[in-house]
């Protein structure tokens, strides 16, 4: 067998013509072994990007970083699946991923707001969510993963695919992989919950005149983060802050320094405007400027998907179904079974009958335009790149406006809404990550009907985790103040729009300033919900992604032939991909210690809690992370 996939898998036959890699599939792809090994990475993934997601504000795919896990696992453990095996597992490791990279944005609000949620309100709004997502998802499966062949390219789910292709060598990634974890791991059991014996952020404030802050934290997770996604995006979001930290704060504080004595800060009645600090001003005024911006650029990108709405439901209800096996009756039940769900749990988390009818109308409509449309842009975009929390915020919007018209304004009716706005967002991201790996599917030959069973499971799964991740972490999530614990930027949106609009509390000069610059980026043709973030995540945490993107940016640099710095930076992935799990993995770790008692950090003191401590730990990040990657040996091509 050819180890490349042939030009038809990119298009260029009508799908229906297409051979798969492997054309002979009469044999399951799944059994036991694969099962488990499929679980263990949904919760895995699930659980790091949960951790890592509210911490960054980023999420990364698990598509390929799954398929190179699950194709040493299944070499080691079920090496007569093959390629059908490792096809599901990378499946089920995104499903695991999906979940929780469209949970994090809206679950941690219920927090904010000052409500409770139980576990049983984020699993059945989470788990109908995956039901109705997959569900709707597969009833266009035909069109968009057959049908549109070669015209939606699903650059991720090639890219999964080719890495399947040459899993024979997911042995040195795994190896990089490996390293990344135990770097990631020893620097945040010395700084984060389990010892927290050393300072991690370089810190400078400037109180007097020109008011700023700079600060940088020394966290492998994010430097991770920052080479996976490179320099332009961690540049973009760092721009965001330098304007935040270095132009919009020291304007702010000139101004305030000529308020009156009588002048009180709007939403802290003990604080004079005149005597704000530093991150009396970011928490108080920045942050809403930045949450206009965020704002902003949803809408503007809910606005943008108004043709591929139109255009998608259109060319879905003309195009001619040729499912005739038992998949269209298997979506169908999916489908049912998550609408059934939500209705139950609508009645439970509701307020009255009529709010419980109206939430799962305007829910399941919204869930229905956006789930066709995060199909079809995934097949141009891919799931990396997919503007999940723009259509979360025009959704959230719309049902808030709802809310409020017909007066349900309280904090349990903002609750209400927000669980809503958790069964949308998950199925966005579902769909998403459910089309990327059923065209992963019929690239390699597998059998639809079983990567939908086992999507669906490991979904249900990462509910599971996330909700329990969440509920976990609870105390330190609703944490403010300088360099919270979890920055939480979506999340954060959604709390501010929601019990902003419905107390109308909100402080609408500064929302209105941040759609304003939102509107400037939009003209200049830039990324505004990119910059917007960056303006919005505290400094620290851009910086040290930039670091990681400067990383990569340094060694493709150093790379004499395009050969070397594919493959180099291949490596560098690998290695930050087990940066981010590693971190994840064990800081989340050492908070459930923390939390039950069995730990108790001592704190950092005397030179251990100083800048030149983590500028000397930021060193040995920076040199522990880039040796393996240099002096990598360059993977020969067939």
């Amino acid at each position: 067998m050819s180890k490349k996939l042939s030009k038809d898998a990119y298009g260029g036959v009508h799908g229906k013509d297409y051979v798969p890699y492997i054309s002979d599939n009469s044999k399951p792809g799944a059994n036991i072994a694969v099962i488990i090994i499929g679980l263990v990475l949904s919760v895995l993934f699930a659980a790091s990007t949960a951790y890592s997601g509210m911490k960054s504000g980023l999420t990364v795919a698990a598509g390929i970083p799954g398929s190179i896990i699950g194709s040493a696992f299944i070499a080691a453990f079920a090496k007569q699946k093959g390629l059908l095996g490792k096809n599901i597992v990378q499946g089920m490791a995104s499903g695991g991923e999906s979940v929780a990279s469209g949970m994090i944005f809206v679950l941690p609000a219920v927090l904010l707001i000052g409500a409770n949620v139980t576990f049983l309100e984020g699993f059945l709004t989470g788990v109908g969510g995956v039901l109705f997502g997959v569900g709707v998802a597969s009833l266009v499966h035909n069109y968009l993963i057959v049908e549109e062949h070669g015209n939606l390219m699903y650059p991720e789910s090639m890219a999964i695919s080719e890495t399947l292709v040459a899993s024979e060598g997911a042995g040195d990634s795994m190896k990089y992989m490996g390293i990344g974890f135990g770097i990631s791991g020893i620097i945040t059991v010395l700084t984060g919950s389990f010892l927290n014996i050393t300072n991690n952020v370089i810190s400078f404030v400037n109180e007097t005149f020109y008011k700023w802050k700079f600060e940088l934290e020394v966290n492998p997770l994010l430097l991770g983060i920052g080479f996976i996604v490179g320099i332009d995006v961690s540049l973009t979001m760092f721009a965001g802050s330098i304007l935040s930290n270095f132009g919009i704060l020291p304007l702010i504080g000139y101004f305030a320094e000529l308020a009156g004595i009588d002048a009180i800060v709007w939403n802290d009645p003990g604080t004079a405007i005149y005597a704000m600090q530093v991150n009396n001003i970011a928490s108080s005024y920045v942050k809403y400027i930045g949450a206009g911006m965020m704002l902003c650029g949803g809408i503007i990108g809910a606005v943008r998907l108004i043709p591929t709405i139109v255009a998608s439901i259109q060319e879905t209800l003309s195009a001619k179904s040729s499912d005739n096996d038992s998949s269209s009756s298997q979506g169908t039940i999916i489908l049912l079974g998550g609408i059934i769900i939500l209705a139950i749990i609508s009645f439970f988390m509701s307020r009255n009958i009529t709010m419980a009818i109206v939430g799962v109308v305007v829910a399941l409509f919204l869930s229905l335009l956006f789930v066709i449309v995060a199909g079809r842009l995934t097949g141009t975009i891919g799931t990396s790149n997919l503007p999940v929390s723009g259509m979360t915020i025009a959704s959230l919007v719309i049902i808030t406006l709802v809310f409020v018209v017909l007066g349900w304004t309280d904090i349990a009716s903002n609750k209400s809404l927000l669980l809503f706005a958790n069964f949308i967002v998950v199925s966005i991201a579902i769909a998403g990550g459910y089309s990327q790996s059923q065209k992963v599917t019929y690239i390699m030959g597998g059998n639809k009907n079983e990567m939908q069973r086992y999507f669906s499971l490991a979904g249900i799964v990462g509910v599971t985790v996330v909700v329990g991740t969440i509920l976990v972490l609870a105390n330190q999530l609703v944490i403010t103040g300088d360099n919270p614990p979890f920055a939480l930027p979506q999340a954060n949106l959604m709390s501010t729009l929601t019990s902003g609009i419905m107390s109308g509390q909100l402080p609408w000069v500064m929302i209105i300033v941040g759609v304003v610059i939102g509107l400037v980026l939009f003209m200049l043709n830039l990324p505004i919900m990119t910059i917007a973030i960056g303006f919005y995540l505290p400094i620290a945490t851009t910086s040290i992604i930039l670091v990681g993107a400067l990383v990569r940016y340094f060694i493709e640099l150093s790379c004499k032939t395009e050969e070397e710095k594919e493959s180099k930076v291949s490596n560098g992935i690998s290695l930050s991909s087990g940066l981010v799990a590693g971190g994840s993995i064990v800081g989340l770790l050492g908070i459930i210690l923390q939390v039950s008692g069995v730990i108790k950090g001592i704190g950092p003191s005397g030179f251990f809690a100083s800048n030149t401590m983590a500028a000397i730990l930021l060193i040995l990040l920076i040199i522990c992370t880039s040796i393996p990657i240099v002096t990598s040996k360059v993977n020969k091509h067939e």
